[in-house]
């Protein structure tokens, strides 16, 4: 579910008897001075300890076997799934219809644990409107990568490459969020003069399948992301403006680096 629905429908979520939602939200940011240590599971495992003594001085013995069993599968979640951790986690978790929605940020939060009525969703509220949907889009000889973000997650990963021989960009299928940004200059010998040589007009049609992209996905930011030469020649030909370029060969990464680059 896109984020976006995914927000609307945990503002309409609503327990009918008392208190049933856990809301965490854990900053995990390593750049952060507070953090080097990796302080995050201290206060992990203090903040959802404190909430559980409420409940046990509240003596409401149905709220407390339901946070125990939720405070467990917090914990386990974002521990055993500690390579995953960029800046922020974020869950939201209920035994009422199941609810279980779980987001590794590449965009800090406030650390705090909360259990209510509803969804605590103001923090992810806020990201929203700071991190809109957006595009970001890595541009290389010949191949263009498109990543689509909402409040700092990729939501969808798509690869255009070139084909010298009908002059066309194919879209290449079964490319998923996490792959690797990989380069496509290693397999380009034998036609890259002639790629160069016509390096306007080839990102001329690439840049028009961004701008229809742009305005069918609903993106409210674009970043451009690579070299400097192929950046600025895709920038040269959109007509839309460009919100940010990163100006750095991020090909062989992962990315999450590509996020940090563009949400710094």
């Amino acid at each position: 579910m896109a984020l976006a629905d995914e927000l609307k429908a945990l503002r309409e979520f609503q327990c009918e008897e008392g208190k049933c939602v856990l809301s965490v939200y854990l900053n995990t940011d390593r750049a952060d001075s507070e953090q080097q240590k990796g302080e995050w599971k201290i206060r992990l495992k203090n903040g959802l300890k404190r909430h559980e003594e409420y409940l046990e001085a509240s003596e409401n013995k149905d709220q407390m076997k339901s946070f125990r069993k939720l405070r467990k599968k917090v914990e386990n979640e974002v521990n055993g799934n500690q390579s995953q951790l960029q800046k922020s986690v974020v869950i939201f978790a209920s035994d009422v219809d199941d609810l279980w929605s779980v987001h590794y940020l590449q965009l800090p939060v406030e650390t705090s644990f909360h259990w209510e009525e509803a969804p605590v969703l103001d923090q992810l509220t806020k990201l929203q409107q700071d991190f809109p949907k957006s595009g970001i889009v890595l541009p290389n000889m010949d191949e263009v990568k498109i990543l689509e973000t909402d409040l700092g997650e990729i939501q969808d990963t798509r690869v255009y490459s070139f084909d010298p021989d009908t002059g066309n960009w194919n879209y290449k299928q079964g490319m998923g969020a996490e792959d690797k940004i990989m380069s496509g200059a290693t397999h380009t010998d034998k036609y890259d003069q002639r790629f160069e040589e016509n390096l306007n007009r080839f990102y001329k049609d690439m840049a028009g399948n961004i701008e229809k992209m742009k305005q069918d996905r609903n993106w409210e930011a674009l970043y451009l992301v690579g070299e400097a030469d192929p950046v600025n020649t895709l920038e040269s030909q959109l007509r839309v403006p460009v919100d940010k370029s990163v100006k750095k060969n991020l090909n062989n990464v992962d990315t999450s680096k590509v996020l940090e680059h563009v949400f710094s």
